[in-house]
This record gives C-alpha cells, structure tokens and sequence, in this order.
C-alpha cells in the first residue's frame, strides 16, 4: 500500500462516514458530503451546522475517525482515519469554504451565525482491501 494511492482514493470518494463520542461515551457515525478541502491525508475540512448534533460531540470531546469506502462488484476497499475534530468558527477559514450554494442551508450567507467548519487531524489511519488491511500512521 503506497499512502499516494490512499490518498487518491479518499479524493475520489462522494460521501464521508464521520464518527464522533457522545456525552456517555458511545460512538456516533454520520454521514457527510466528502470533504470540502483536504490536505494530503493529514487535514480535512466539512462544512456542517454549529447547532448540528455532533458538531456539539465535537466541541465536548474531540477524538474523532473518518472513514471512506468503495464496494464493487467482488472486491471492498476502506479506509478510516484517526484524529481529532476542531469545531472552526474564524471568518477566513469559513469563507474558504463556503459556495454558491450553501445559501439553502444557510439563508444569512457565509457570515450565517450557525455555519461553521469542522477540521480533522488524522493521525494514524487503517486500510483495508481484498482481505488485507494495513495501519499507517500520517505525518
């Protein structure tokens, strides 16, 4: 496994599985539009309600995981992600990532007191194909 490949198949992924810990410290899972921007395997960034459940885990506990998959035919392929997720309410990083259409979800625009930006950290990840799965860390 070469993390180059790893990392293009996260990029090529639509949806994103996030997990969160909740106030009892069961795990949480949702899923999300894939990320709005990513740097390598290290940083990812989600637009997501401030007011949403798990941004509200996030800011009560940040250990976080992030998971992508394909299934074909025959053959799986997944790959989670360890870290932490950081609940982003700065002006720059918001109109980073804002777009033309995030205006249905959020009517007051990108300065919308309930838009913010969750930034994952990974720290080691999983890998997992064909009846193989290798741990990786990421620096």
């Amino acid at each position: 496994m070469k993390l180059m490949n790893v990392e293009k198949f996260v990029r090529s992924r639509k949806v994103a599985l996030l997990g969160s810990v909740d106030e009892n410290g069961a795990p949480n899972i949702k899923a999300m539009l894939a990320p709005r921007q990513m740097i390598g395997l290290k940083e990812f960034y989600f637009s997501t309600n401030l007011s949403a459940l798990r941004t509200q885990q996030y800011l009560k506990n940040p250990k976080a995981c992030i998971y992508f998959f394909r299934k074909g035919l025959i053959s799986y392929t997944g790959v989670m992600l360890r870290g932490t997720m950081e609940v982003v309410t700065e002006q720059e990083v918001k109109n980073l990532l804002w777009r033309k259409g995030d205006t249905r979800f959020y009517k007051y625009g990108v300065t919308d007191p309930d838009y913010c930006v969750l930034k994952f950290t990974a720290e080691s990840g999983r890998y997992y194909k064909d009846f193989k799965t290798e741990e990786f860390e990421v620096k």
